[in-house]
């Protein structure tokens, strides 16, 4: 499936996600939830590349001899009979909606995986390293972290036996979902609460973005709010509060962050060392950097 109708996929994603990006980023300005700690300019050049360079590396994988990527795996699958759905008659919309669930689940799982595994965390802590919280921080994932992701969701794929078609649903669904939760909007406490009941919300997920551990250990969903109750990871507020609260990790509060080479070579240069070996909390959490406006 090289094309929805007529529009090629390639576009249909990019548009999509060029889309809900510019609605996030203008409710961001209208409602926002904190002021920043530190200016745009840097934070979202280096972002924003970042998430190009992301993009790119999965372009790539897709032109392989075997094509490393997930759609890509799905079409193969389908010609060769593989995978649970390729051996059952059930109705195409079961097969979707089973698809998006497992691949959420094993999305979750992936991303648990990257804070419990110290070679995983090296290249996540990244991502984490993040000094404020919003749209953008959704495309900060170093660059192998996003092909290692892509070859986990192969595999998950391959053994579904998943419609090309349901991959491409359950990607558009994940990124839009990653910018909306990693947005910096304040949503109403009544609209916040009767979200998060079914799909992660900013509030849900800034909790995760915090350098308190035990909260960093937490609200690992980027789409459905279930798996976070399921298997005791959810927590529902940040201990000091969404303004209280610091962004980030404890190692890296300053500008450096902000600074693209900085940020792809952070695995490298520091890996995992930023991560607390315990669970134990110091007395306060370490002081906000002054805040500079929008």
């Amino acid at each position: 499936m090289e094309t929805i109708g007529n529009i090629g996929e390639g576009a249909l994603r990019l548009g999509i996600f060029a889309g809900v990006f510019a609605v996030m980023a203008l409710l961001e300005l209208l409602i926002p939830s904190r002021k920043l700690d530190h200016a745009k300019g840097a934070r979202w050049f280096t972002n924003i590349a970042i998430g190009g360079i992301d993009s790119l590396i999965v372009r790539l994988m897709a032109l392989f001899v075997i094509p490393l990527a997930a759609v890509s795996a799905a079409l193969w699958a389908e010609t060769q009979n593989w995978g649970l759905f390729n051996w059952t008659d059930w109705p195409q919309w079961i097969e979707i909606t089973i698809a998006v669930i497992v691949l959420d689940l094993a999305i979750y799982g992936q991303h648990v995986a990257s804070h419990k595994i110290p070679m995983l965390w090296a290249l996540h802590q990244m991502h984490h390293s993040d000094v404020d919280f919003d749209v953008t921080t959704a495309i900060r994932f170093h660059p192998i972290e996003i092909a290692l992701s892509m070859l986990w969701k192969i595999v998950v794929v391959l053994a579904l036996g998943s419609a090309a078609l349901a991959v491409v649903i359950f990607e558009v669904i994940l990124n839009g979902c990653a910018m909306f939760n990693h947005s910096n909007i304040q949503l109403p406490k009544w609209l916040d609460g009767l979200l998060r009941l079914a799909i992660v919300t900013p509030d849900f997920h800034r909790v995760h973005h915090s350098v308190i551990h035990a909260e960093t250990d937490s609200n690992y969903g980027f789409n459905l709010a279930i798996w976070d109750r399921l298997f005791g990871t959810y927590i529902a507020q940040p201990r000091e509060g969404h303004q209280g609260m610091t962004i980030g990790l404890s190692t890296y509060q300053s500008k450096a962050p902000t600074g693209l080479v900085w940020s792809l070579k952070l695995p490298f240069t520091s890996p995992g060392a930023s991560r607390p070996k315990t669970r134990k909390e110091p007395a306060k959490t370490p002081p906000q950097s002054r805040r500079i406006g929008k």
